[in-house]
């Protein structure tokens, strides 16, 4: 079984640490292939920490429209190799193949964006701001930046940050999460082809020895993390402890508010998508589904039956809209999450615990779940549950939607469903949450704007894509500067 390398230095590495941890497909348990996993990861991380400073030398001079035309190339390799990529993504993922396509086309929108850096980095310039004086601000690269990247989209989240850093002139490591490291590992064959100097991009393994060392590197000056809250909570105070610059995106548990005046048929299959799309492990999926005014039930059947009618199963398979969750103690500890919300006074519409596909007995499976009447005092109502459970919460109105809403100790994403422009408005200007979707079941944003989120969902001041990506890896200088004629040379 292969023991995967670190790419280091622009070559293909062993790493000091023999011990592993095995890469395991969750719809079968088979394992693919083995990541080095341990203390001596901190060699590996020392070693590309090296290589990257030494690489930045060069590279941080180098002009950025030069900077940016390897990246026009990674765009076109990536587009060339997405279906082998997106495979990938699937068997140690578990999401459908069609969602692993969509994941890498989000991925090449931002390396396509990243090529905009030549515009994205001007700054302003002030003549005569005082008498004979001129004053202007330029941007330069911060130095050795770090993602520490997470399990459920590996082909896109680390394209936040790899092409923004080094179109602005920076170096980068990448730690992908050692249960999906193929997918990274394909995008480095790619990466390799590329015309970059040695040492600018490496990727190393392991976990929280590597993550350590990167945070505690004096040379690291910025640390990109996505994953749940309580490690981003770590990450942003260890690294910015260190002096570095951070952002550290969180969990969430997002609210979908549907108004009596929504289109539901339309309504129910967008919210079902977002709740069980990747088996609901995404940070921007769905997972308080609030009501207003369904006396009826009308709107609460709609959902039961788009819930029902997702087919769940091995991703590659034909017709497969949902697979299974990451590993065994995340289907356990979903089913425990479902048992505690009935325990605290839910009703359960649909169970999809003890699921078993024909064919994959022994993968991670948890069918579309659904409970009713979620405790607002209870513990479930404030769980990232991070799976395919949907609780669905009848109120009257959306002003009291709006206040369930803005008590969410998260603040990634927030939905209305409505056909009424004052709803809409009311509710984009109201709600708290970073990312605001009208009429939308999964509020992320394109390339171009930047991955919001407030709250526990955030933590840091810039987030990843879009100019906040160029703020984020590159500083400021504010030049003043007077030229008294007196002081000219006369010839």
């Amino acid at each position: 079984m292969e023991v995967l390398k670190n790419y280091i230095d622009g070559r293909w590495m062993e790493s000091h640490e023999k011990a592993t941890l095995d890469v395991v497909n969750p719809a079968n348990q088979e394992v693919l292939a083995r990541v080095p996993f341990g203390k001596k990861t901190v060699s590996d991380v020392n070693d590309a920490v090296k290589a990257a400073t030494q690489a930045l030398g060069e590279w941080r001079n180098v002009p950025v429209m030069r900077r940016v035309q390897p990246l026009y190339k990674l765009k076109l390799l990536l587009e060339e190799h997405t279906q082998e990529i997106a495979r990938l993504i699937t068997l140690e993922c578990g999401k459908s193949f069609a969602e692993s396509v969509a994941e890498m086309q989000r991925g090449i929108e931002n390396v396509e964006t990243a090529c905009s850096t030549p515009i994205l980095m001007q700054s302003e310039f002030s003549e005569n701001i005082a008498s004979g004086i001129d004053e202007f601000m330029i941007r330069q690269p911060l130095g050795v930046c770090a993602c520490i990247a997470p399990f459920n989209f590996p082909g896109m989240i680390p394209f936040w940050f790899l092409p923004y850093a080094i179109a602005c002139g920076n170096s980068f490591i990448l730690k992908p999460s050692e249960k999906v490291p193929l997918t990274m590992m394909k995008v480095f064959e790619l990466i390799d082809q590329l015309d970059l100097p040695r040492g600018l991009i490496n990727l190393v393994h392991g976990g929280k020895e590597s993550v350590d060392t990167l945070l505690d590197h004096k040379e690291v000056k910025a640390i990109s993390f996505v994953g749940s809250t309580a490690i981003a909570r770590y990450i942003y105070q260890r690294g910015a402890a260190n002096g570095k610059r951070v952002q550290a995106q969180g969990g969430a548990k997002n609210p979908v508010v549907i108004m009596p005046d929504a289109d539901i048929e339309m309504t129910a299959k967008i919210v079902a998508d977002s709740v069980y799309g990747c088996a609901g492990q995404r940070c921007l999926a769905a997972s308080n589904i609030v009501t207003v005014g369904d006396s009826r039930g009308v709107i609460k059947e709609a959902l039961l039956e788009a819930a029902k009618n997702k087919t769940t199963g091995f991703g590659l398979d034909e017709g497969i809209e949902m697979g299974p969750v990451i590993t065994p103690g995340s289907k356990s500890r979903i089913e425990d999450l479902i048992a505690k919300g009935v325990d605290e006074g839910a009703k359960l519409l649909l169970d999809g615990r003890k699921a078993s596909i024909r064919g994959y007995e022994t993968g991670n499976f948890v069918k579309p779940s659904i409970l009713e009447n979620v405790a607002l005092d209870g513990e479930l109502i404030h769980t990232e549950i991070f799976g395919p459970v949907m609780s669905l919460l009848p109120m009257d109105s959306l002003d009291q939607a709006i206040d369930f809403v803005n008590g969410n100790t998260y603040g990634n994403m927030a939905c209305l469903f409505t056909s009424s422009g004052l709803n809409a408005r009311t509710f984009r200007s109201r709600a708290n949450a970073g990312n605001i979707g009208i009429n939308i079941g999964v509020a992320a944003p394109m390339a171009q704007f930047p991955f919001s989120g407030w709250n526990d969902s955030f933590f840091g001041d810039l987030h990843g894509q879009g100019r906040h990506a160029i703020e984020f890896f590159t500083q400021t200088k504010v030049v003043i500067e007077r030229w008294p004629k007196e002081w000219t040379r006369k010839f």
